[in-house]
């Protein structure tokens, strides 16, 4: 929870809940066509990237991936 993804190649969002086979997403920036009823949708796991991982438990931000 709280990780920052990038899904369908332009849309960003902020990881709010984390389920078996996919996580809730709060929208954050839509420079698509695409719209989303309260800025929330459901996206499987391998349809994203994550962008900026937050561990909540140690309040630390990662944001160097190779």
């Amino acid at each position: 929870m709280g990780d920052y993804i990038l899904f369908k190649k332009a849309i960003k969002g902020i990881v709010e809940k984390v389920n078996e086979n996919s996580v809730i997403v709060n929208i954050t920036e839509n420079k698509t066509h695409f719209k989303f009823e309260g800025n929330r949708t459901v996206v499987v796991h391998k349809n994203y990237k994550v962008l900026i991982v937050h561990d909540v438990k140690a309040n630390v931000i990662y944001t160097s991936f190779k």
